[in-house]
């Protein structure tokens, strides 16, 4: 495969993996490669990633895409037998000096030194027969027969030297061998994945190895990891939401005449108030009615907006938060300032007044939310209704709703299902579409879009 090739397949790639790259830095690119040694892969790599990746949180998936399409020489210091001093023959060395030879590298070894050792070890552990002329390569083998993860007591036995336990040594130690068995993993993963590329195709292997950056995670896939990342996210998010909408109440009004300024600039015009002046508006923090489906259809989304509906009341003067799924709830008080956002989820889930016979009914939830809760939405207040507007083909209430975004100043619908699922089944998106306007928010990303829109 040809070097332009390669940079056309990457950029492909990096699409396909939600990492953003347009036309001209496609090309940005490609004029980098012409100011640099390309035989210096990390020369490579850097003149990559600087004209490509414009978030860190794209530089995960970058860094392995890169692997795949520009891997390492796999010509090294374990080819012809034993490597440096000491270096047991990877070929043929018992398991107990590998480890041994590990717990050196973990501690004092470069990065070089692990990658070489990593795709010896691949070679000789990460094998597994597939077949006739097949065969299939895997990480889990390489870690099972060296075990790095049980070689602190050794590594400490051996860097302490009888200095007390404790101390700063011993935790200098330990994060030293921290990092390095993150290495030695990492140089594994890549390891393996190339040689899978080599076999199935580097294509393949990118399409099912690299996942979107956390911007991109679709709110109804998302797993636990992911929600503990996009908490800090939440936060910046919920600062621009709170600026958007100040900016849109200041611009919907004027402030008082200030009848001072008005009347000393009519004695320009004999006395004729030609041009009248206004007081700037006050300044303050709106007020925010959240109301957000809670049912296990979008229960990942959920968690998300309860997150978000979290970080809001530090930006707003005054948030209700109120969750349903066939019936609805008050849940401002499971976010009060400084608790726990995890265990006010688990509170809510088990003291919260949400659900009657558990199928999401929409109509019957507004018509209970307008009954119990009306008086939370006045001429101040901007109504944020989260949810996928799936009703399980029961009456919408759209009157109710009508009523509701009447009283309000502005209201918002954020929907987590893709656009062309909507009105699908039982999904009345398009009719409630029309008492409120209705977003597409699968990701951050599209959050983020919706709050840059609000200006």
């Amino acid at each position: 495969m040809s070097l332009v090739d390669r940079h056309v397949g990457f950029i492909h790639a990096l699409r396909e993996a939600g990492v953003p790259v347009s036309l001209a830095e496609g090309l940005d690119a490609a004029r980098a490669l012409r100011v640099i040694d390309l035989t210096e892969r990390e020369s490579l790599r850097a003149a990559y990633a600087a004209t490509l990746v414009k978030k860190p949180g794209y530089r995960p998936g970058f860094d392995v895409l890169f692997d795949l399409w520009f891997p390492a020489s796999t010509t090294g210091l374990y080819d012809q037998g034993p490597g440096a001093e000491g270096a047991p023959d990877p070929r043929t060395a018992p398991v107990e000096d590998l480890r041994g030879h590990l717990a050196r590298l973990l501690t004092d070894g470069t990065d070089a030194e692990l990658q070489e050792f990593a795709r010896a070890m691949v070679e000789r552990f990460g094998r597994r027969p597939a077949g006739p002329g097949r065969q299939n390569w895997f990480s889990y083998s390489v870690m099972r027969a060296l075990s790095p993860e049980t070689l602190m007591a050794r590594i400490l036995r051996e860097v302490l030297a009888g200095q007390e336990r404790g101390g700063l040594a011993e935790k200098t130690a330990r994060q030293r061998v921290a990092a390095g068995t993150r290495r030695f993993e990492d140089a594994v993963a890549t390891d393996v994945r190339r040689r899978i590329a080599e076999d199935s195709g580097v294509e393949r292997i990118a399409r099912s190895t690299v996942r979107p950056p956390l911007d991109q995670i679709d709110f109804l896939r998302v797993t636990k990891a992911d929600l503990a990342r996009l908490r800090r996210e939440v936060h910046p998010l919920a600062r621009r939401l709170a600026a958007r909408l100040t900016i849109k109440h200041r611009r919907g009004r004027r402030g008082r005449l200030d009848f001072r300024r008005t009347m000393r600039a009519s004695l320009q015009s004999g006395g004729v108030p030609l041009t009248t002046y206004f007081k700037p508006p006050r300044p303050h923090k709106p007020e925010l009615v959240i109301l957000c489906d809670t049912s296990d259809s979008v229960s990942s989304f959920a968690h998300f907006t309860l997150l978000l509906t979290y970080a809001l009341r530090e930006q707003f003067t005054k948030v209700r938060a109120f969750g349903f799924v066939d019936t609805v709830d008050e849940i401002t008080r499971f976010f009060v300032p400084g608790a726990d956002v995890v265990e006010a989820m688990a509170k809510l889930a088990d003291e919260a007044d949400m659900v009657r016979f558990g199928r999401t009914n929409y109509g019957h939830a507004l018509e209970r939310f307008a009954e119990r809760y009306g008086d939370a939405i006045g001429p101040k207040t901007s109504l944020l209704i989260l949810g996928d507007a799936r009703s399980n083909y029961q009456p919408p209430a759209l009157d109710v709703l009508k009523s509701l975004v009447a009283k309000a100043r502005h209201a918002y619908w954020l929907n987590p299902e893709p656009r062309p699922q909507w009105d699908t089944g039982d999904s009345i998106a398009s009719d409630y579409g029309t008492v409120v306007p209705m977003y597409e928010c699968r990701n951050v990303s599209q959050l983020t879009g919706f709050i840059e829109q609000l200006a």
